[in-house]
């Protein structure tokens, strides 16, 4: 069992606490050790009148339980008093729980201005004055956590509700600037977003629902996200029925309107090109406004690049790679049968066979050894391969990679830096599939030539992507693995010929004892540490990674590689366990998503047991005893089997001709089709999870007929003793 999470010496500041949310939350923050001001107003949903008897009587049933607690009875607009309660009754404030709330609906023609100003004076302003009011102790001892309370209605709408959405949607937006200003103080904010039975829902949903909706299912998310153990920093957290998710804005790849930086967009370009704006299917994630800007500034590039020949593509090099080079590489940086994981990198038969994503790095040292790129970036210098490193090291994945093509990777010298003790050249590498012309990565790698310097150019470049520190905490998690003495000797067939990895002479001439390890050889060691450990091994989930490389590895040395989790981004640092000495420095891996559950074992398999495959065989056979019962459903039904939400598996049950059977239907199309996962499809057929609440929690996904789903509830009620 984990040791119990406590709050011991913490001070817990929550609004709205007399009933409730709020009055969950204290209450299981007060049992773990914390010392708790239960504030409320006392008022109703709607916010009028007042009254100290519902923070009282919390503050009451957390001193009988042996708890510390004190009551504040002023509104969130009061926010500096509540602050104050707690520093006059503890001496210090940690955590900020944002959760008072009040109703003030009606439908948009009718909002007055004192229904609006209500709303967000209890919703936004408030949760801004008090959280503001705890802002400067949370800077000074830094620490802090504080929690904003959002709501559906915010993230999509609600009718009736456009005051409440707009409060609550802003609420997202302070949370965003606030996660930024506090980061580097350990101080970090979220959003909940949670559905639960309260004053304010207890009139509006149906009473089986409302019943089920429990705060006590909520409150542990919350407790969580406060923890000083807990490192999510920016992020929406929605919450219900016993599950939690994450939430956030995605943007779409998107369509440049104009062909270049001279000519207009008129509204007939947006017209024609508005399908591609609005296409979702590579949507993705942006973290920072400075991210956001910068794919801006890139489109400007490209556009500028039509027009100027200082700014087109240097050197072009094709390449083909297969199963084959996919091992090879993997082998290369460390992969091995005796992680699960790696099966995929390592077996072509593999069910979810697949790229290690930083075998793209390749490209960059590959195109500068192999083409004129660097001599033409410097002419007047002569060029010594001893002296020459690879200082730093971008990727982002564009798109899934593809476990075989022929790929054309372009080259371009972005700029030229003096740095004094050398010279620094940063080239730009962006990878295409020839086969349709899609953009699969793109890359920077940064050449550091020693000794090489004297023209006095300029130091800096808006074109560094810089490095990143990690938090000054101890990692979250560490891994270590030995690399092998013949690991460089492997690595180098993956196409990086230099011989100071492989020749003694060239070694001892570059000042080394002995052949050093390739840089990206122990990147790609590191990649695999964050993938097994935050992604279950899923390179799908892999955005991007940068690094720089610090110090020499000899080949036979042992690597450690200490990750702290921010988010979605994975900081780490590589260092040798022999020396303790840092070799890969202010790095870290963008994910699409973080997931740490255990993956599917048979990667190998070639096909899947799934546990579902029993449930239909045993409906299959109660269909075939009881043709009339299927008969009075009279209809079609498609299921998707995930895993892990992979599509697996499909079942048809033909309740039209009384059969079921693996795959599509026969003929015709299915009336509904539901996808559901391998488990989820178990627990609902042995009545151990309810079909509505799989549906509205999003684990049942419904197209086509939905009403005639409901029939199938029967079907399954009459089979449950057999399954």
């Amino acid at each position: 069992m984990p040791e119990q999470l406590r709050y011991d010496g913490r001070v817990v500041v929550v609004t709205g606490a007399g009933a409730g949310l709020g009055r969950t939350y204290a209450l299981l923050f007060a049992s773990r050790g914390a010392s708790v001001v239960v504030n409320d107003l006392g008022s109703n949903r709607h916010g009028d009148g007042s009254s100290t008897a519902s923070a009282d009587a919390v503050v009451q049933e957390i001193r009988q339980n042996g708890g510390k607690a004190v009551a504040n009875y002023d509104s969130v607009l009061n926010g500096a008093n509540i602050i104050k309660t707690a520093i006059e009754a503890f001496g210090r404030v940690d955590v900020v729980v944002n959760n008072a709330g009040i109703l003030r609906d009606t439908s948009f023609m009718k909002m007055t201005d004192a229904q609006w100003d209500a709303i967000h004076d209890v919703h936004l302003k408030g949760s801004m004055k008090t959280t503001q009011a705890a802002w400067p102790y949370f800077i000074k001892q830094k620490y802090g956590r504080v929690i904003f309370t959002s709501s559906n209605s915010g993230l999509y709408g609600n009718f009736g509700q456009s005051n409440y959405s707009a409060a609550k949607l802003g609420l997202v937006g302070l949370a965003n600037t606030l996660a930024i200003e506090g980061a580097k103080k350990n101080v970090y904010t979220n959003v909940l977003v949670p559905t639960a039975g309260s004053r304010l829902t207890e009139d509006i949903l149906p009473p089986d629902l409302h019943d089920q909706l429990k705060p006590d299912l909520i409150a542990p998310v919350v407790f969580w996200l406060c923890h000083e153990s807990c490192a999510e920093n920016g992020s929406i957290i929605e919450t219900a029925l016993g599950w939690a998710g994450k939430c956030h804005l995605v943007r779409s790849s998107g369509c440049v309107l104009r062909q270049n930086l001279s000519a207009n967009v008129t509204p007939e370009n947006v017209q024609e090109n508005w399908s591609k704006v609005i296409d979702m299917t590579s949507a993705k994630r942006l973290n920072s406004i400075q991210e956001a800007t910068g794919e801006l500034l890139g489109f400007i590039e490209n556009l500028q690049s039509e027009n100027s020949s200082s700014n087109k593509v240097d050197q072009v090099l094709t390449n083909n790679y297969n199963y084959h080079d996919i091992i090879l590489y993997a082998l290369g940086v460390g992969a091995t049968v005796q992680e699960p994981n790696d099966i995929r990198y390592l077996y072509e038969n593999a069910d979810e066979f697949a790229v290690l994503p930083t075998f793209y790095v390749l490209y960059g040292p590959i195109g500068c050894m192999s083409t004129s790129i660097l001599q033409d970036a410097l002419p007047n210098i002569q060029l010594d391969p001893t002296r020459i490193l690879h200082g730093e090291q971008y990727l982002e994945v564009c798109k899934q990679l593809p476990t075989e093509a022929t790929v054309e990777t372009r080259f371009k010298v972005q700029d030229v830096l003096d740095k004094g003790k050398g010279i620094v050249v940063l080239v730009q590498h962006d990878t295409y599939n020839v086969a349709d012309g899609e953009k699969l990565s793109t890359g920077q790698i940064s050449i550091f030539i020693v000794g090489a310097s004297g023209f006095e150019g300029k130091r800096t470049s808006i074109h560094t992507i810089p490095t990143v520190d990690p938090p000054a905490r101890k990692p979250d998690v560490t891994v270590t693995q030995q690399t092998s003495v013949d690991q460089a000797a492997l690595y180098r067939l993956n196409g990086d010929f230099n011989p100071l990895h492989i020749d003694a002479n060239v070694a001892a001439i570059a000042g080394y004892q002995k052949p050093i390890l390739h840089g990206l050889c122990s990147l790609g060691f590191s990649t695999r540490h964050v993938l097994h450990t935050y992604a279950a091994g899923d390179p799908s989930l892999f955005k991007s990674i940068k690094a720089r490389f610090a110090k020499p590895v000899m080949p036979g040395q042992t690597l450690r590689t200490d990750m702290w989790r921010n988010s979605n981004r994975i900081h780490f640092q590589t260092s040798l366990v022999e020396t303790g000495v840092p070799v890969v420095t202010g790095a870290y891996i963008d994910l699409w998503d973080v997931k740490t559950e255990v993956p599917r074992a048979n990667l190998c398999s070639g096909k899947e047991n799934l546990q579902s495959d029993a449930i239909f065989a045993t409906i299959g056979e109660q269909v075939k005893l009881n043709p009339d019962q299927a008969k009075k459903v009279n209809a079609v039904f498609l299921y998707n089997i995930t895993v892990g939400g992979k599509p697996i598996s499909e079942w048809t049950l033909d309740l039209k001709n009384g059969e079921v059977h693996k795959g599509k239907p026969k003929s015709g199309k299915a009336d509904a089709t539901l996808t559901v996962e391998d488990t989820d499809m178990v627990e609902i057929a042995l009545g151990k999870l309810n079909p509505q609440i799989a549906f509205m929690r999003g684990k049942l996904k419904i197209t086509g007929n939905i009403m005639l789903t409901q029939k199938l509830k029967t079907l399954m009620e009459t089979n449950k003793a057999k399954l």
